[in-house]
């Protein structure tokens, strides 16, 4: 019976070190709380102990995650209410201090960057949010870079995705294009009349010069109406 006894006892110590052995992922880090107190390396990747119950593990995620930030009314500079989302991507650099530092670094990054996505677009103005979105996105992912680093976290990239606008806006905006437009049009319109006017200056000045170039021209209008096939006869009169 003794022996018997003996076996269940080495079974059982057997089993309680297996449940000390831990393996991760060359993608994961565990923070090591022994008595309370953190380790100063975080173990993995590969196989190693946990000295249950002395030990405590949390296990953490070195990979690129990525957190979609959900629709917020943003005012912007110009007072004009839009509605804008956006999605970023970080990572835990410093696995103890993810652990440390935050109670939860994936909620505590959510709330910074929906404050952050208000408070930053709220400074610039509609036609800016519309045309620099690549600069915004750099302003973005620089401001929350600099408030994660004490968690840990490195904010790699943040993408501004959609710009929701009201109707009306959406019409002012079209008026102000097709108007736009028009201003263009007028322009390049007004520029064409006044090049051709010198142009004409100029031939006029020839033609004073060399009175033999008006009938060059006379012929030359000649050839361009007969290739029309028309039955318009043009006989030139010039005056003497």
């Amino acid at each position: 019976m003794d022996i018997n006894y003996l076996w269940v006892a080495l079974g059982i110590v057997v089993l309680f070190a297996l449940s000390w052995i831990r393996i991760l992922a060359e993608y994961e880090r565990a923070v090591i709380f022994r008595l309370g107190r953190v380790q100063a390396q975080p173990k993995g990747p590969g196989i190693f102990l946990v000295f249950r119950p002395l030990d405590r593990m949390v296990r953490i995620s070195l990979r690129t995650d990525a957190l979609e930030v959900p629709a917020q009314d943003v005012v912007t500079r110009d007072n004009v209410t839009v509605k804008v989302n956006a999605v970023i991507y970080f990572r835990v650099i410093d696995p103890n201090k993810a652990v440390l530092e935050v109670t939860n670094y994936l909620y505590a990054t959510s709330q910074l960057a929906q404050t952050t996505l208000r408070s930053v677009l709220g400074e610039v103005e509609l036609d800016e949010l519309l045309s620099q979105r690549e600069k915004l996105n750099v302003r973005l992912q620089s401001v929350l870079d600099e408030h994660t680093g004490p968690w840990g976290v490195k904010v790699g990239m943040v993408e501004v995705k959609q710009v929701d606008l009201a109707e009306s806006m959406i019409r002012a905006i079209a008026r102000q294009a097709e108007a736009e437009r028009e201003r263009r049009a007028k322009i390049i319109h007004a520029e064409g009349e006044y090049t051709a006017a010198e142009k004409l200056a100029m031939a006029a000045e020839v033609i004073q010069k060399q009175p033999a170039a008006i009938q060059l021209r006379y012929l030359q209008t000649l050839v361009e109406i007969g290739t029309e096939k028309n039955t318009t006869i043009v006989f030139p009169l010039l005056s003497i």
